[in-house]
């Protein structure tokens, strides 16, 4: 077994580039994928009848040089604007919702937003009533802040 492994060690190398990928899926940082470079180069070499070792020198060779070429390039033009990308609560201010409970005048009600209920307030002197569509302005905590949508 341990021969097979050492006469097609280019196979090894192809489950550990293929596995870098896949964990680069769940990370996307750009950082694991230079990993995966430098495993399918080490493969690569294994046909040309170089040994383990020099094997590994590739690979590390060609993984750092990927860590410092083709990662910086790649954040530069796939993560574009990652500055001004919300997540989370912040993505909210702007969406679209439907009352589902009254909102009180000077209280609070709850606004369904894409399946989610949230706790909700308006700063207008009457109630707004059950299914009156709302635009999220502003958040505080877990409570968002609406107006009546026109």
């Amino acid at each position: 077994m341990i021969e097979y492994f050492s006469q097609h060690l280019w196979q090894v190398w192809a489950v550990i580039a293929v596995v870098c990928l896949i964990l680069e899926l769940t990370a996307g940082d750009f950082f694991i994928i230079c990993f995966s470079i430098g495993a399918v180069f080490a493969g690569i070499c294994d046909p040309f009848g170089l040994g383990f070792y020099w094997q590994i020198v590739v690979f590390a060779i060609f993984t750092l040089l990927s860590l410092y070429f083709v990662r910086p390039f790649a954040l530069r033009y796939l993560h574009k604007n990652e500055d001004n990308r919300v997540s989370n609560a912040d993505a909210l201010i702007g969406r679209r919702g439907r009352v589902v409970e009254t909102i009180e005048a000077g209280g609070f009600g709850r606004v369904a937003i894409d399946g989610d209920v949230w706790k909700a307030m308006a700063h207008v002197p009457n109630e707004i009533p059950v299914g009156t569509f709302v635009r999220v302005v502003d958040r505080e905590s877990i409570i968002i802040t609406v107006e009546v949508d026109d």
